[in-house]
C-alpha cells in the first residue's frame, strides 16, 4: 500500500474558486447541438425543442459558462445565417467538419437555451474567413438596447432585450494549418488587436480571448503567444488555451500522468504572457482562459458512423463524430485535470471542458432515446458543486511513479478549497497507481476538523476493470459510492482503492 500526506494551511491561498472554471463548450460538430441539446419532437423536447433530460444533466453537473458555436465550426460560419425566420435561414456547407448546417439552431436559440440551463454565454467570433465589421457588428447585435441597424435586427428577430454577452473568443486556433483562414502570429496578432478594439468601442464592458496555441507541442508554441499579446495586450483580457489528452498504446502510467503536462502547459503561458506585461511595462494582467480540454481518444475512429477523418462524413447532417465512451481510467484522469485548474486558479479563470453533450462528453444523449451520465461526468459535478470559497495551496508527499511521456508523477494527486461561509475544507483527491491503495492523510494547518459531511470515490465497480464504462444498456456501472474517511488528531484520514477518484469534505473551524 503506498502513502501520502496532504498538507495545507489556512494562511496559504491561491486565490478565490474561480466559478467560470466550470465551463462546458457547445459547437456545431456532430451530434453536440441536433439530438444533443437541441431535438424537436423527443419526448422530453420543451416548446422551444430543447431536450429537458439534457438539461437536467447539466444543470446538475453545475456548469457555469459555455463556449459556443465552435471550435473550428466557427472559422467559416456567417453568425448571421442562424438568425431570423428559421425556413428562412440558408443550409450551408460546413468544411471544417464536412456536414450541412441547416442553421435551425443559430444565436436566439442558444442564449434562450443557455437562460434555461442557467448558464453564462461565451460566445466565439470568426476571425478566419471573417474580420473587424463582423466582429463589431455581432457584439451590436447581441449587446447594443436599440436604435441602431443591428441592434434593431435582434429585436425584430423577436429579443427585445439584449443578450448581454460579457465573454468573446476572437477565433479558433488560427495557428493549426487545419483552421479554415489559418494565419501567422503577426497576421492574427494584428487582425486581433483591430477586431478587439471595434469590439470594445462597441461595448466597453466585455471580455476578450485571444487564440493561444492549439497544444502545448504545436512548433510555434510560446513564440505564438508572445507575438499575438505583443500586439494585441491592451485589448484583451485572457489568452486561450487547448489540450487533449488520451492513453497511447496501453501505456497507461503516461495517460495517468498527464496532468504533468497540463501543468507545464498553463505555467508556460502564464510565464510567457507574463513577459510580454514585463517588457510593455504595464499593470494589466492578461489571465488564461482554457476554453478546450478533456480526454479524446485521436485514434481508430475512421469508420462510416465515426469519421475522425472529416472528408468522410460525405456532407451530411449531425453524423456521429467522435463520441468517445469514457471508462473509469478516464474519469481518473479527468479529476487530475480539474486538480491542475483549480492548482492554477488565481491565473486560470476561465475553463471549458470540450464538449458537453455526445462529442467527447460528459453527457451522452441517443435521438429519440435517453441521455445519461458518462463516468467522466461525475468529477467534474462533483468538483463543481463543492469548490468553493478560497483555493489552498496544496503540498502532497507521495509515492512517485515514473511515466515515459511525462516524467516521474506522485501517486497521489490532490486541490483542496475552503469555504469560509459555510466552514468546510473540500479535498478532491486521486489516487493514480493501478494495482496499490494508498493510505491519505491531510494535514489541515490553521484549522480545527469537526465531523466528516461528504466522502465518495469512483472507482473500478465490483466484477469490472479499469475500462468499465457508462453506456445506454449499464448507465450507471460507474458512479460515486460511500468512502470511509475520518479524523483522527486533527487529521482528515482515508485510504483510497487503487485508480480512484474521491471528494472528502469536512466541517472546520479556524484554529
Amino acid at each position: 500500500m503506498s502513502t501520502a500526506t496532504i498538507t495545507v494551511d489556512r494562511e496559504f491561498i491561491v486565490g478565490p474558486v474561480p466559478r467560470r472554471l466550470f465551463g462546458s463548450f457547445v459547437e456545431h460538430m456532430g451530434r453536440c447541438v441536433y439530438t444533443g441539446i437541441y431535438e424537436p419532437g423527443h419526448p422530453s423536447a420543451d416548446e422551444h425543442g430543447f431536450r429537458r433530460d439534457v438539461l437536467d444533466l447539466t444543470r446538475e453537473m453545475g456548469v457555469s459558462i459555455v463556449r459556443y458555436p465552435g471550435g473550428n465550426f466557427v472559422s467559416g460560419y456567417r453568425w448571421e445565417d442562424g438568425v431570423g425566420p428559421v425556413e428562412q435561414r440558408p443550409r450551408r456547407l460546413d468544411g471544417a467538419w464536412h456536414t450541412v448546417e441547416t442553421n435551425a439552431f443559430g444565436l436566439h436559440e442558444f442564449a434562450a437555451w443557455a437562460k434555461e440551463a442557467g448558464v453564462e454565454v461565451m460566445e466565439a467570433i470568426n476571425l478566419g474567413t471573417r474580420g473587424v465589421e463582423e466582429a463589431r457588428a455581432i457584439v451590436e447585435y447581441a449587446n447594443h438596447p436599440g436604435g441602431t441597424e443591428w441592434s434593431d435586427k435582434r429585436r425584430a428577430n423577436g429579443a427585445e432585450e439584449p443578450f448581454d454577452i460579457r465573454v468573446w473568443n476572437l477565433g479558433n486556433e488560427l495557428d493549426g494549418p487545419w483552421q479554415i483562414g489559418h494565419k501567422t502570429a503577426d497576421e492574427y496578432g494584428r487582425l486581433a488587436q483591430e477586431a478587439g478594439k471595434a469590439m470594445k468601442l462597441v461595448d466597453p464592458t466585455i471580455e476578450l480571448v485571444a487564440v493561444g496555441s492549439s497544444n502545448s507541442h504545436m512548433p510555434t508554441f510560446g513564440s505564438w503567444e508572445h507575438t499575438v499579446l505583443s500586439h494585441a495586450y491592451d485589448e484583451v483580457d485572457y489568452i486561450s488555451m487547448h489540450a487533449y489528452y488520451q492513453e497511447h498504446d496501453g501505456d497507461a502510467l503516461s495517460f495517468l500522468a498527464s496532468a504533468n503536462d497540463m501543468d507545464y502547459f498553463i505555467e508556460s503561458v502564464v510565464a510567457t504572457a507574463d513577459a510580454v506585461k514585463a517588457k510593455r511595462q504595464s499593470s494589466k494582467v492578461v489571465n488564461v482562459s482554457f476554453d478546450e480540454w478533456n480526454v479524446w481518444y485521436q485514434r481508430g475512429l475512421e469508420t462510416e458512423d465515426q469519421p475522425h477523418v472529416v472528408g468522410k462524413a460525405q456532407w451530411r447532417e449531425h453524423p456521429r463524430l467522435i463520441e468517445d465512451q469514457y471508462n473509469v481510467t478516464d474519469a481518473v484522469v479527468v479529476g487530475t485535470f480539474l486538480n491542475s485548474l483549480l492548482r492554477h486558479g488565481d491565473r486560470v479563470t476561465i475553463a471549458n471542458q470540450a464538449q458537453l453533450v455526445n462529442v467527447i462528453a460528459p453527457i451522452r444523449s441517443e435521438e429519440n432515446g435517453p441521455a445519461w451520465r458518462q463516468t467522466i461526468y461525475w468529477p467534474f459535478a462533483r468538483t463543481a458543486e463543492l469548490a468553493r470559497g478560497d483555493i489552498l495551496r496544496t503540498v502532497v508527499r507521495s509515492d512517485r511513479f515514473a511515466s515515459s511521456q511525462y516524467g516521474d508523477a506522485d501517486v497521489v494527486d490532490a486541490s483542496v478549497t475552503y469555504d469560509a461561509d459555510r466552514g468546510r475544507v473540500a479535498v478532491f483527491v486521486a489516487n493514480r497507481g493501478l494495482e496499490e491503495a494508498s493510505d491519505v492523510t491531510v494535514a489541515l494547518r490553521g484549522f480545527t476538523a469537526g465531523q466528516v459531511t461528504r466522502a465518495e470515490v469512483l472507482t473500478i465497480p465490483e466484477g469490472g476493470d479499469r475500462f468499465t464504462a457508462n453506456t445506454e444498456a449499464a448507465q450507471d456501472a460507474v458512479g460515486l459510492t460511500p468512502l470511509q474517511a475520518s479524523v483522527q488528531d486533527g487529521a482528515l484520514r482515508t485510504t483510497l482503492p487503487p485508480l480512484s477518484w474521491a471528494v472528502l469534505e469536512v466541517e472546520v473551524t479556524q484554529a
